[in-house]
């Protein structure tokens, strides 16, 4: 779940926190009596604002901060002004609280870094607190110094703090490190981690699709995906992989003949769905799931059907990692007078491509290229022919006609794009592919393939009796997330680590060092109750 940190402001969220109030400060600190309605509202509540942080709708943690004098501190420490070192704008910072479920996550440091943002902004000179005695290492280690003697109760005693505005500026970049051991790390196949680079390309200010800077930043990208690539044309359009597909598909019914689809997953399957949507004539080779179609199958069939004139097939089945030869199926297609078709979406800007004699080839600009989801790409080494039957948004000839601007387009996609594709690391995906693969087998994970599989997509089968849904929910929790949901995962008890997009080593590592502790832990919690 992603973790929000807001300004508490709604009815329903301020009911959370008295209750969170209450757990906290009544049921595990005992610092205030039950009562039955099981809700503590603070005695300053409404001269409080409450930093808040949000998984969905829950408040899973919380801290309140005012600036009113006097302060729950002046009656606990009749003289406080004689303890502080320096005069100035002072705000108090009260009732820290996250949830039991949450303290191990990253919630901790997102509520203090919202919290040092709000008080810069007030231009608070010094925060002071109360902090239980029981995290004062904690408070230290991100600038809070003690001050005066100890207040409150056996059971319930706090150290007075404070913080000045130095401090501050100082701990913002503590929180920083902090944020980046505690944050999340995305192994999701889209949307990517974005590097700053390209995040910095897509907020520059959006000009219109007929300006002409525009049009001549349109066709350096496309000049750059035809160099990395070796195709001779790529076509940029506004839309998903899903499209760029259709577009292909849409251009399969200008060719005479009938088709041949591998598929031997999830996408591979998509794409025969794509074909019967567009009443191609076509036949297949289908496996079950991980299965090898091997290049003698593709040759017998060319062979012995000689109307077919055309392959479809995916490069990387995304659903398992695996990555079919298409150097070798070009090869085949060849010698018995076949175009060859590739759905690389989960391909491009992971392993090299050689697309000079690839008919089509479809892909996109999340995923590999590590760029934001919104741009359908089709790469091509023929010019196209025109078929009005086909509707004007799936006609490649007109993307061609008009320089890949026929409708209306997104600078600011495609200026994040020619970033991101600046910052493809062929190497360093295959280095951190392989460690990360040795380090997943050694702590006893089960996955999918080996060296021929493609490095970007780690397929991992769980061990018998672990939930897939409920690792991947543990996981979520602890900040990373995993592919889990899709229907044709969980049906396998499957999870996946797509290493896409910006991708730092130490993270990643740091981060499958965390999946290996929480599958040591549910293997240990099964064993407990099974030995019971």
């Amino acid at each position: 779940m992603n973790i929000i940190c807001k300004i508490a402001a709604e009815p329903d969220e301020f009911k959370q926190i008295h209750q969170l109030n209450y757990q906290t400060f009544v049921e595990e600190i005992p610092q205030h009596k039950q009562n039955e309605n099981q809700e503590l509202i603070d005695k300053f509540h409404e001269e409080n604002t409450y930093v808040i942080a949000k998984a969905g709708n829950e408040v899973a943690g919380m801290i309140a901060i005012r600036a009113k004098r006097p302060f729950s501190l002046d009656y606990k420490l009749p003289n406080l002004e004689e303890y502080l070192p320096v005069k100035g704008e002072f705000c108090e910072v009260r009732l820290l609280s996250v949830k039991k479920e949450y303290r191990s996550s990253r919630v901790f440091y997102q509520l203090c870094e919202k919290l040092v943002e709000l008080c810069l902004e007030q231009n608070y000179t010094m925060a002071l607190i109360s902090g239980t005695v029981r995290q004062l290492k904690l408070y230290k280690r991100i600038g809070f110094l003690p001050f005066g003697p100890l207040t409150g109760e056996e059971g319930a005693q706090f150290q007075p703090m404070y913080l000045t505005k130095e401090n501050f500026e100082r701990s913002t970049k503590v929180f920083k490190r902090l944020m980046a051991r505690n944050s999340e790390h995305s192994f999701l196949p889209g949307p990517v981690p974005i590097h700053e680079n390209v995040k910095r390309a897509f907020a520059k200010e959006a000009v219109s699709h007929r300006n002409h800077d525009f049009i001549q930043g349109l066709k350096e990208l496309r000049a750059q995906l035809c160099s990395m690539t070796g195709a001779s044309c790529a076509q940029v359009i506004v839309g998903t992989g899903t499209l760029s597909n259709d577009l292909v598909a849409a251009q399969l019914k200008n060719l005479e003949g009938n088709g041949l689809i591998l598929a031997n997953g999830e996408f591979g399957y998509r794409l025969i769905d794509h074909a019967r949507r567009f009443q191609l004539s076509f036949q297949t080779i289908e496996k079950d799931w991980n299965e090898p179609i091997q290049h003698e199958e593709i040759a017998f069939m060319l062979k012995e059907n000689l109307s077919i004139k055309w392959v479809w097939t995916v490069h990387c089945e995304t659903s398992t990692g695996y990555l079919f030869d298409i150097s070798g199926i070009q090869e085949i297609c060849e010698k018995h007078g076949a175009e060859l078709c590739v759905d690389a979406c989960s391909t491009a800007g992971i392993v090299p491509l050689n697309l000079e004699k690839i008919y089509m080839a479809s892909t996109v600009s999340g995923k590999g290229f590590g760029s934001y989801p919104g741009l359908a790409i089709v790469f091509h080494r023929d010019r196209f022919k025109g078929n009005r039957s086909v509707p004007r948004y799936l006609d490649l000839k007109m993307y061609e006609d008009h320089e890949s601007i026929p409708y209306t387009h997104s600078s600011n996609l495609v200026n994040a794009l020619k970033e991101s594709v600046k910052l493809i690391d062929y190497e360093k995906i295959a280095r951190i592919s392989v460690k990360v693969r040795e380090v997943l087998e050694e702590k006893g994970f089960t996955v999918l393939g080996g060296d021929d599989y493609s490095p970007g997509i780690l397929t991992v089968h769980l061990p018998e009796g672990i939930s897939s849904r409920e690792f991947g929910d543990l996981c979520r929790q602890k900040g990373i997330l995993l592919s889990y949901e899709s229907g044709y995962l969980l049906e396998r008890n499957w999870v996946q680590v797509a290493l896409m997009g910006a991708q730092e080593e130490e993270k990643v590592m740091t981060a499958i060092e965390m999946m290996a502790d929480i599958i040591k832990k549910q293997s240990e919690k099964r064993y407990d109750y099974e030995a019971i």
